[in-house]
């Protein structure tokens, strides 16, 4: 399997290709990166340094690969956090250009804006641009719960509230739908869940709940799970491979006391996933 992966990249820690780079690796694919921006760090510090890759930058990038013929071999394209405005329309561009060489390539598109607890992060003008311009050309989308409500216009909480939102996302055009973090009032507070639904399906998995944010922990999600999908076209399967990856690396990080990811520590979770977790139909 081969993915293009347009996403940003720090130095230090791992977010972003940084993050999605490894265990894609470590699970025996090849990645192809191409980052938007290429910072000292991510931006959850409140400091950071490093250059903004201009949208023209990228697409020149993403021209050079096309021109050493790797299109018609790549089978996921897949995005996370955009910095710029303009970096929207050259992914969506690319995966035209990907799909036109590859018609059974994948979008798998991770509309990172922002979370319950700490709001909207990105410019103002993405949040519009991801619903209205990126998202109906995915296949694929990660969203957590509250980006979820953004792109529906809806406030997803219980798990019906949630499935209805996810079916509205759909019905955009992505035919999956991995929703990344489902906390609904009834579930075990001790818990959080993971809920992707397709053509085949709804599927719910629940994971303990750890007392720790970790940055890029979500990025690692949307790359396994668009990697296990676009390998199997299994979305449990897929969930519960993510799922139980996933969870190690975010249990192995919290155990450890550091603050980033212990990305190349948990490198076995993601080549051996345990299969601790079951999901269930719903």
């Amino acid at each position: 399997m081969k993915i293009l992966s347009i996403q940003s990249a720090v130095a230090y820690g791992h977010v972003g290709n940084s993050a999605a780079v490894f265990p894609l690796q470590r699970i025996g694919v090849e990645v192809i990166p191409v980052n938007t921006v290429n910072f000292s760090n991510h931006t959850g510090y409140g400091a950071w340094r490093g250059p903004l890759i201009s949208p023209e930058q990228v697409g020149e990038v993403i021209t050079g690969v096309e021109e050493r013929g790797a299109f018609p071999q790549i089978d996921v394209v897949l995005s996370g956090y955009q910095g710029g405005v303009g970096i929207g329309d050259v992914i969506v561009d690319a995966v035209q250009r990907v799909k036109a060489a590859n018609p059974d390539a994948l979008y798998a598109c991770d509309p990172v804006m922002g979370n319950a607890k700490s709001g909207c992060f990105v410019a103002p003008e993405i949040p519009d641009l991801l619903r209205d311009r990126v998202v109906p050309n995915a296949d694929i989308i990660t969203p957590n719960q509250f980006e979820l409500g953004f792109l529906t216009g809806t406030e997803p909480a219980s798990l019906e509230s949630t499935l209805a939102s996810v079916e509205l996302a759909r019905a955009m055009g992505p035919s999956v739908v991995l929703v990344t973090s489902v906390e609904r009032p009834d579930r075990d507070p001790e818990t959080i869940e993971m809920l992707v639904v397709d053509d085949a399906g709804r599927w719910i998995i629940q994971t303990p709940l750890l007392p720790f944010k970790a940055n890029g922990s979500g990025d690692v999600t949307a790359a396994l799970f668009a990697a296990h999908y676009g390998e199997t076209r299994d979305a449990k399967l897929a969930l519960e491979r993510t799922a139980s990856s996933v969870f190690d690396l975010v249990e192995l990080t919290y155990r450890s006391g550091q603050r980033e990811l212990q990305l190349v520590e948990a490198q076995e979770f993601y080549a051996n996933p345990r299969l601790q977790f079951t999901a269930t139909a719903v």
